[in-house]
């Protein structure tokens, strides 16, 4: 069954059959009337069948599970280790953000919540599970880890939600979500969300849902109308061009807030880095980030302390700021889906919001394929006196982007060359003070022993040193070179053969 439709009649809560406790905790949220997408799911939720909603960044789509899901929940108990529902999030930001979904409209009820996450304590969590909680939301990877440590039992999931199954293929966690479904009951209301629905994930839906209710409220890859696009196109490839297009385009506008979002983890730091020095107030966020920095962070960008959140696509689905004026793109994504997730970061719940990505020559293949999925026109923006200035940078040797091989290289040899012939100047020079003092060492013994006389007790020395570290001859007979230095020893005076005339007193004994 599939329902699609861009033009939902306006409804409210109350009419979608929630309860009135539920109703209170959206009105306290400042919340009237749904969104097309939960205006549509809630009602199939509540009876009880399995649900695929397909709807774009920003649209509601975590509230079209948590509200009916909380509304069934509120009759029944939990039982130790054991909960009733199961919610499965690609990222550490989205699972958070769930939770707090669901301690914002459930905080009229008592049901038990526990997030499961990396990067935090298991310690407090445990506690949560053996006392029993109504809903876990949780990563596949620690869902697992949890489970087989024995902390977790499974069979008693009544609701399983997966949430933005596409990242979850994205980011390869497929075969833990197969795994995860052959732990859980037969019988059990299964639903879906997601923005996209690939061809992948739709035969994947099939193995696990019965018939389920589809809803697709707007056409996929369809970016919200609240947001003004822009392209900002360079004529150079370096890196140091597109981090002064960056700056250059932020001075431009009125930004409040706003997301860098850029391809790589590296790229993340270069470009905080180099917006900090240039005076802009920006921190970090991706996936090699410590949790507890990463979750610092987003509260102070959620609070206003943060005005730039420089960020991987980790936070492209995982972080609801509902407020959010500017996103920036520093390239087009390696995917072009994730374009309407990255920019879906602004313009959400009505609100109006711009996005400009910043597109180099090498970057044009990958933006054709994003206005190919969007079918939007995007308005080009060059800020004034850039595309001078630009001519005038000079040239980046140091870039470190896609395409960057050759300079790289460049620059890594030249600094080998350095580092050799420095390195190289040290060894020879400590040789060459090294080889000067043994030289001035060993000149005077030679000198005195051309005129000594006692020749033949310095051969004899020679050959008793030939006896204490006995070589071996050319066919590696060591015992008969031996033998042969036995031969040519003389006996001390007290009869004792390999000392010569040096006899240790103990011996004398």
């Amino acid at each position: 069954m599939t329902e699609e439709t861009t033009d939902t009649p306006k409804t409210t809560f109350a009419a979608l059959g929630l309860g009135p406790k539920i109703l209170q905790a959206i009105a306290e949220a400042g919340y009237d009337s749904p969104t097309p997408i939960q205006a549509q799911a809630i009602p199939h939720v509540l009876l009880g069948g399995d649900v695929t909603g397909i709807a774009q960044t920003g649209t509601g789509k975590t509230a079209a599970f948590v509200l009916p899901m909380i509304h069934r929940l509120e009759q029944g108990r939990a039982r130790a280790r054991m909960p009733r529902t199961l919610i499965l999030a690609p990222t550490r930001e989205l699972a958070a953000q769930v939770s707090e979904n669901f301690e914002k409209y459930g905080k009229h009820l008592k049901l038990e919540m526990a997030l499961l996450i990396g990067g935090v304590s298991f310690k407090e969590q445990e506690i949560k599970l053996m006392r029993g909680v109504d809903v876990l939301i949780a990563t596949p990877g620690r869902l697992i880890d949890q489970f087989e440590r024995g902390k977790i039992l499974l069979t008693g999931v009544e609701i399983l939600v997966i949430d933005e199954a596409d990242r979850m293929m994205d980011m390869g966690f497929i075969p833990d979500i197969e795994k995860i479904l052959g732990l859980l009951p037969p019988r059990r209301q299964t639903l879906l969300f997601s923005a996209t629905m690939p061809p992948e994930i739709a035969k994947l839906a099939k193995t696990f849902q019965k018939d389920p209710k589809r809803i697709e409220v707007a056409r996929q890859s369809m970016t919200a109308s609240t947001i003004t696009q822009h392209v900002v196109k360079i004529t150079r490839n370096d890196d140091k061009a597109k981090r002064t297009a960056l700056r250059r385009v932020i001075e431009t506008r009125d930004v409040k807030n706003g997301i860098v979002f850029c391809n790589r983890k590296r790229e993340v730091d270069i470009v905080t880095k180099s917006l900090i020095k240039h005076g802009f107030d920006a921190a970090a966020i991706h996936g090699d980030l410590p949790q507890a920095y990463r979750t610092q962070t987003l509260e102070r960008f959620r609070d206003g302390e943060l005005k730039l959140l420089v960020a991987s696509d980790v936070a492209a689905r995982g972080l609801d700021v509902p407020d959010v004026g500017h996103v920036f793109n520093y390239a087009p994504p390696p995917k072009d889906e994730d374009y309407v997730h990255r920019i879906g970061r602004t313009g959400r719940a009505g609100r109006t919001g711009e996005s400009f990505t910043i597109v180099s020559p090498e970057d044009e293949k990958s933006w054709a394929g994003v206005l190919r999925l969007i079918k939007t026109e995007v308005e080009t923006f060059m800020p004034e006196g850039l595309a001078e200035e630009l001519e005038n940078l000079p040239e980046d040797t140091g870039g470190r982007g896609r395409g960057r091989g050759r300079g790289r290289s460049e620059r890594g040899e030249g600094r080998g060359r350095g580092r050799g012939s420095r390195s190289g100047g040290r060894s020879r020079s400590r040789a060459d003070e090294t080889g000067d003092r043994k030289t001035e060492a060993k000149a005077p013994e030679k000198a005195e022993e051309k005129p000594a006389a006692d020749a033949p007790e310095k051969s004899e020395k020679q050959k008793l040193e030939s006896k204490s570290r006995p070589k071996k001859n050319k066919s590696g007979d060591r015992k008969s070179s031996d033998r042969r230095s036995r031969k040519d020893l003389e006996p001390a005076n007290d009869g004792v053969r390999g000392f010569g005339g040096d006899v240790p007193d103990f011996l004398k004994r």
